[in-house]
């Protein structure tokens, strides 16, 4: 039976998704748009439907990222998704300290830079929410991501909790939700037939997940709805850990 979808409003709302031109980024853009909200996103590329306003960085290149970071202070963001990210599916012998220090770049360091810039207009404001976009890999370990990925997600899970309870005071929420495996690109670009098999094995619920399923919770915890959660992780993966 199909259910329907719950509608937000985050009318006049200034949101900020970084990583907002694919996969979960863009599914965010395309609700915020929806529930009335002015939308900011981050990332190389234009979204593939050309809404909300694109801030172009490349977040591996930190001097232009702290750059684009001077012009988002002055919109006083209210709600920040993180859900940029990138992946190799290599083997611990296989990576070279400059692609794992890629990795941890934009995984986890432009995060911190990009909280940094919109923390003390929310702090200003006594309001803020913000999520971050972690992995099931994070929370458990990966059978296709390389080492560089998991553990720049599971640092991401001690940065939230450790945020939130610094930022609690000013009425900023600061969460982290683990994702599962999900049909995106990053998804098609590093599993395999075989790798795919072994994994439905382990989900309870015997499917993938899909973006919807996965950006639905990160719209409830960028809601009022959600003013009593803080420093929570939240698991979204079928069943699986």
């Amino acid at each position: 039976m199909k259910t329907k979808s719950i509608q937000f409003d985050f009318f006049q709302k200034n949101v900020l998704i970084v990583g907002g031109s694919g996969g979960f980024g863009a599914a965010l853009v395309s609700k915020f748009v929806q529930s009335k909200a002015n939308v900011f996103y981050i990332s190389r590329n234009i979204h593939p439907q050309d809404q909300g306003t694109h801030i172009k960085v490349d977040l591996s290149d930190t001097k232009a990222l702290l750059k684009a970071l001077k012009k988002i202070e002055k919109i006083g963001i209210q709600i920040l998704v993180n859900c940029a990210a990138i992946n190799y599916a290599k083997g611990h012998d296989e990576i070279y300290i400059d692609e794992w220090e890629e990795v941890l770049k934009v995984n986890i360091s432009s995060i911190f830079l990009i909280s940094n810039a919109v923390l003390p207009m929310m702090k200003k404001n006594n309001y803020g929410k913000i999520v971050n976009v972690s992995s099931i890999a994070g929370r458990h370990r990966s059978i296709v991501s390389g080492i560089h990925y998991v553990t720049s997600k599971a640092a991401l899970i001690g940065y939230t909790r450790q945020l939130a309870y610094e930022v609690g005071e000013w009425n900023i929420n600061v969460n982290v939700v683990c994702p599962s495996q999900t049909k995106t690109e990053m998804y098609d670009s590093t599993m395999t037939k075989i790798k795919e098999k072994q994994l439905l094995e382990t989900i309870p619920i015997k499917r993938i997940g899909t973006v919807n399923e996965q950006i639905a919770p990160i719209m409830f915890l960028c809601s009022d709805d959600s003013s009593y959660m803080t420093g929570s992780v939240m698991d979204i993966n079928g069943g699986q850990i």
